[in-house]
């Protein structure tokens, strides 16, 4: 697993969303992206990140951001997941790993003593040009606006 530094261009990626909609990185031109890869819907540090984001939603549009989710859960898991925390942004669907692969973020985890290939949890800050901002390898699910909001040095 090689992630992606600051200052890298950002790789260009399409992925459908929920909603059956097909959402490109390069739409996002003109916005710094919150681009957050999880591991899996409906867990307790997936649904508390999810809920930090969807809390400050408001806040981080005010601020520029758009925000993509990416997990390797279909579709229909994210329209329940959407549905049932009202998250106001699109999860992307990636259960061929080509966006993880991408941004290197699928690859060897532990969890309760058992190893195994999976998504570890990261996320990517991408400026307005395209370039990588700033890369949380150690996310605070509870309070991830906040650690977002520090490291860039925003005041909300």
């Amino acid at each position: 697993m090689a992630l992606l530094k600051v200052g890298d261009i950002a790789p260009e990626f399409a992925g459908i969303a929920q909603n059956g909609i097909k959402i490109r990185l390069s739409e996002m031109a003109g916005k710094k992206v919150i681009l957050y890869f999880y591991p899996k819907d409906n867990t307790p540090g997936c649904t508390a990140e999810a809920c930090n984001l969807r809390d400050n939603y408001k806040l981080l549009l005010q601020k520029g951001f758009a925000i993509i989710g990416i997990s390797a859960d279909n579709e229909n898991s994210h329209q329940n997941f959407i549905s049932k925390y009202h998250l106001p942004f699109p999860l992307i669907s990636d259960a061929d790993k080509t966006i993880c692969n991408l941004y290197g973020v699928w690859g060897p985890k532990k969890f309760m003593g058992r190893s195994f290939d999976g998504i570890n949890r990261t996320t990517y800050i991408i400026s307005e040009k395209g370039i990588i901002e700033s890369v949380f390898e150690k996310v605070k699910t509870n309070d991830h606006t906040q650690q977002i909001l520090d490291e860039l040095k925003i005041k909300n």
